[in-house]
C-alpha cells in the first residue's frame, strides 16, 4: 500500500509541477513578445542603439521586479535568461538568428537587421530603409572596391533620311522605340 501512496504523491508533485513550468513558459512567451515588440519599434521609429538597450533594460528590470513579486526569485531568473537567449538568439550565435541568408554575391536588407562584428560586437543595418550589400573585390593596386560584372554595351543607331525635316519628323518616334529597346533589355538582365 506504500507503493501505491508513494507513486501517487509523486503523480500530483509532477503534475504540479508540469502546470508551473506550463505557467511559466507561458509568461516567458508573453514577455519575449512584449521585448521583442518593444525592441522593434524602438528601431523602426529611429532611437539611437544606446538609447534602445537603456530602454529595454529599463522595462526587463520593472518586469523582473513584478515577477520576483509574484512568483519568485527563482523562476524569475531561469526566465530572463531563456527569453534574453530568445531574444538574440543566445551567445553563441551573437545576436544572428536562423535561418542564414548569405550575401556572396549582393542584396538589398529591407528591414533592420542584426550581424556580428568581427572582434565581439553587434552590427545594425537597414535600420533607415533599404540597404544594399555589394561584394568588394581587390584590384591588382591593392585598393578595395564594389566590385562589378563587365560593363554596359555600346549600341549605335544609325539613321537616314532624305531630308532633315523628314528626320524632325520621326525623331520623337525613333527616340521612344529606343527607349523601348533599352527597357526591354533592362527587364532581361
Amino acid at each position: 500500500m506504500s507503493d501505491t501512496s508513494d507513486l501517487s504523491a509523486a503523480s500530483g508533485t509532477l503534475d504540479g509541477m508540469t502546470v508551473k513550468t506550463a505557467g511559466l513558459t507561458s509568461a516567458a512567451t508573453t514577455f519575449s513578445k512584449v521585448m521583442t515588440q518593444a525592441f522593434s519599434s524602438s528601431v523602426a521609429s529611429g532611437q539611437k542603439f544606446d538609447d534602445v538597450l537603456k530602454s529595454l533594460a529599463l522595462k526587463m528590470s520593472d518586469l523582473a521586479a513584478k515577477s520576483a513579486l509574484q512568483a519568485g526569485a527563482g523562476a524569475m531568473s531561469s526566465s530572463i535568461s531563456s527569453l534574453v537567449s530568445s531574444l538574440f538568439g543566445g551567445a553563441d550565435k551573437a545576436g544572428v538568428s536562423s535561418p542564414v541568408k548569405a550575401f556572396a554575391s549582393g542584396g538589398v536588407i529591407g528591414t533592420p537587421s542584426y550581424f556580428p562584428m568581427p572582434g565581439g560586437g553587434t552590427g545594425l543595418a537597414g535600420e533607415s530603409g533599404p540597404e544594399a550589400i555589394m561584394p568588394l573585390q581587390r584590384a591588382a593596386d591593392g585598393s578595395l572596391g564594389v566590385a562589378t560584372q563587365g560593363g554596359g554595351n555600346t549600341i549605335h543607331v544609325q539613321i537616314a533620311t532624305p531630308d532633315l525635316d523628314g528626320f524632325r519628323r520621326s525623331e520623337n518616334y525613333v527616340t521612344g522605340q529606343i527607349a523601348r529597346a533599352v527597357a526591354r533589355g533592362q527587364r532581361s538582365l
